[in-house]
């Protein structure tokens, strides 16, 4: 009788021993979901989640892009940023002689520039084919390291916006190279007038041309566009360190500058000083300053509100970080 009752109970003890091991197995598992629930408030409360970590794991960097870099950076954006600092340290730092001899050479290797296009104007009649030859001027100012007043218009102001400089100091730098990229032009137009007198027509015309459009929307906006174009510009040439590639934006924008006549201080002075020089400009030096004050306006609105500040909101992580260590 033993025999027969104990494999009746044998099973009830196993199922019983079953029993016991799968509850003890949902235990476990709802202990390790309610820790993974625990692990991710306390991760939500820290500001961080499960993704940023594995993020952080990948070697990516993180933060909010606004003063920490972005989960995912931008390696050119952030490259381009510190060349434009770097370099617009060093323009600034500048002494007196430099700055003055490096204006003038940016006013004379723009003027052959202008002779290009008043000669095939004159020869061509188009303003289009003229703008493509004025482009020698820009490849001169590319090659031979001189520099426009408008051409610091980025670079020397991200330095400054980057706390590698000063107001004060950015304000001597516009003023100087304006100065001196005036004086170099006004030089070379009169070259180009006592060389060339069958250019007397062509010039006259070109000058007057600027001189004409007055205070009002129209020449405003052509100003604007001329210093969002030069300033566009500055900024492809320093997204390499290639010098071949840095000619390519300046024979397409110093093209589209000349052969738009777009509204450019130093471009059309120089081409309202070749009209005056001859003698027969319908218009005066007084009629030139109030041009040139209100192309130069125009300009800084284009070239660093519609192209400065919006590239350097595009790296607040690296101004912020910039400002941080020499703030």
């Amino acid at each position: 009788m033993t025999f027969l009752f104990r494999p009746a109970r044998w099973p009830v003890f196993s199922g019983t021993t079953a029993g016991h091991r799968v509850a003890a197995e949902n235990a476990a598992r709802s202990v390790a979901a309610a820790a993974g629930s625990a692990r991710g408030v306390a991760a939500a409360a820290r500001g961080h989640d499960v993704s940023v970590s594995e993020s952080s794991e990948s070697g990516y960097r993180h933060g909010d892009g606004l003063t920490r870099p972005p989960v995912e950076p931008e390696p050119d954006l952030e490259d381009a940023f510190d060349r434009l600092v770097d370099e617009g340290s060093g323009r600034l730092a500048r002494p007196w002689s430099t700055l003055v001899v490096t204006g003038l050479l940016g006013g004379i290797d723009v003027g052959t520039g202008v002779l290009a296009y008043l000669l095939v104007k004159e020869a061509s009649g188009s303003a289009i084919l003229a703008g493509l030859a004025f482009s020698i001027g820009f490849v001169a100012l590319v090659l031979a390291r001189s520099e426009l007043f408008t051409e610091n218009f980025l670079v020397p102001v991200a330095a400054v916006a980057a706390r590698h400089g000063s107001v004060g100091g950015l304000a001597r730098l516009w003023a100087v190279s304006l100065v001196a990229n005036l004086a170099g032009g006004w030089g070379i137009a009169w070259l180009i007038m006592q060389a060339f007198p069958r250019l007397y027509p062509t010039a006259v015309e070109s000058g007057t041309h600027f001189a004409d459009l007055g205070m009002n929307l129209h020449s405003f906006s052509l100003a604007v566009l001329a210093g969002m174009v030069i300033t566009l510009m500055t900024r492809m040439q320093h997204a390499t360190d290639s010098l071949g590639v840095r000619l390519v934006p300046a024979v397409l924008f110093g093209a589209l500058l000349a052969g738009g006549q777009l509204f450019h201080s130093v471009l059309d002075s120089i081409l309202m000083f070749a009209a005056l020089i001859t003698g027969r400009a319908p218009f005066g030096y007084l009629d030139w300053l109030a041009a040139l004050g209100w192309a130069i306006l125009g300009n800084l609105v284009g070239g660093i509100g519609l192209v400065t500040f919006l590239r350097l909101a595009r790296v607040p992580h690296r101004l912020a970080e910039e400002r941080g260590r020499h703030g």
